[in-house]
């Protein structure tokens, strides 16, 4: 009899050739368990996901109400499902007021998609600026907007008229012209190692698109919720988007992603043609139901104030010759290390012992530190002292 990891292998499609084959059995606060009760400290949240941790009652009741009720009724769009009304409402709520109209979607790389979509469709313009080292999803569009040529060049051709440009360098923003559809941007990016741009170069960036007419969309994918230590990345740089990117910790652990506008821009969807954008489980009303508890849960315990104090702790105990920099926003940070043979040695050793960590996709020297947003600071020092010692270990 095959074993699961045997069965894995053979028959779920793989994405290397070097999976880290950990096989858990539950999960719950900040810990994952295996088979035989071993717990591991999840520090990056399932990628940013599990902002609340694992297995949090309230996101859990509210899905086992709605499943009760009713899942999949309709393709996104015509029915009035009760679950979407209300998550909508709820995040408008906590929105600056032009992002009034909510289209959700599966994930975070199908809201990028409908968003190069709304911003061609609105401006009636064809040429989309992004950023190098960029990281927007794996679908065709989102592809053609990622900064990093070692992931694209196997699937050209990509969509046309995509212009690079650096992030955070000013002498740039002149690339963005009348012709400019709109600039697509991490607020803060993520796969490039956490960078965090200057305050002024964001709102030289807001002031150059509004000039040309161009859309401003912010992808927060990995950067919302509470992240940063705001609800929204943006509200560090004193400005709004034209178009907000979310997904990840959207749904409280279930699958489910928005694009956000504008009324007036949102509208161009209905028509010429109708349907300009479809999907058929976006919203999904059981991911619905997740979300809006998560968002509740994430306020009403005020989770969002505490992050710049355990962001703080976790540079106190982050201090090592063989660590270059920390950089970073809240918790959402990056270890710098000397480079990836290294990095990948001391990941492997914390997670023998216990703490899950990984790199980044464009800054693979880097230790990505993204924990569930309830993790105590008791908690924080038992998985500093897990990565000092493998440090330590792997530095002498």
């Amino acid at each position: 009899m095959p074993t699961l990891r045997q069965l894995f292998l053979a028959n779920n499609a793989q994405t290397t050739n070097f999976p880290l084959l950990l096989e858990f059995e539950r999960a719950e606060g900040i810990y994952m368990y295996n088979a035989e009760g071993r717990p591991y400290i999840d520090l990056i949240s399932g990628i940013g996901v599990s902002s609340l941790g694992h297995s949090n009652p309230y996101v859990i009741d509210a899905i086992k109400q709605q499943v009760d009720k009713y899942m999949h009724l309709m393709v996104y769009g015509e029915y009035v499902q009760t679950p979407q009304v209300r998550f909508a409402e709820k995040l408008v709520s906590v929105l600056p007021d032009n992002l009034q109209s909510v289209y959700f979607t599966n994930s975070g790389a199908e809201a990028v998609e409908g968003a190069l979509k709304l911003a061609k469709r609105f401006t009636r313009r064809q040429q989309v600026v992004a950023c190098l080292n960029s990281y927007h999803g794996s679908t065709h569009g989102a592809l053609s907007v990622m900064g990093n040529e070692e992931f694209k060049q196997a699937y050209r051709p990509l969509l046309p008229g995509v212009n690079f440009i650096r992030f955070d360098n000013p002498d740039d923003l002149l690339l963005i012209t009348e012709e400019t559809a709109c600039v697509i941007i991490e607020t803060i990016q993520g796969e490039a190692g956490i960078r965090v741009p200057d305050i002024a170069y964001m709102q030289a960036l807001r002031a150059r698109c509004t000039e040309m007419g161009t859309l401003l969309i912010l992808d927060e994918i990995q950067a919302a919720f509470g992240r940063t230590g705001k609800l929204f990345a943006f509200e560090h740089f004193g400005i709004v988007p034209d178009i907000l990117l979310l997904a990840k910790a959207l749904g409280g652990g279930m699958p489910i992603g928005a694009f956000i506008s504008s009324n007036e821009i949102m509208d161009v969807l209905k028509e010429n043609p109708i349907l300009g954008h479809i999907t058929t489980f976006g919203g999904h009303p059981v991911c619905c139901a997740a979300g809006l508890a998560a968002l509740e849960y994430l306020l009403d315990n005020e989770l969002v104030s505490g992050v710049a104090e355990k962001e703080t702790l976790f540079r106190e105990l982050l201090v090592h010759p063989a660590i270059h920099q920390v950089r970073g926003k809240g918790l959402m940070m990056a270890v710098e290390l000397e480079n990836f043979d290294l990095n990948k040695k001391i990941i492997d050793r914390c997670i023998e012992n216990g703490v899950i960590t990984d790199w980044f996709l464009h800054c693979s020297n880097s230790m990505r530190l993204a924990p569930p947003l309830i993790i105590t600071h008791d908690e924080i020092r038992k998985a500093c002292d897990v990565i000092v010692e493998a440090i330590d270990f792997h530095s002498k």
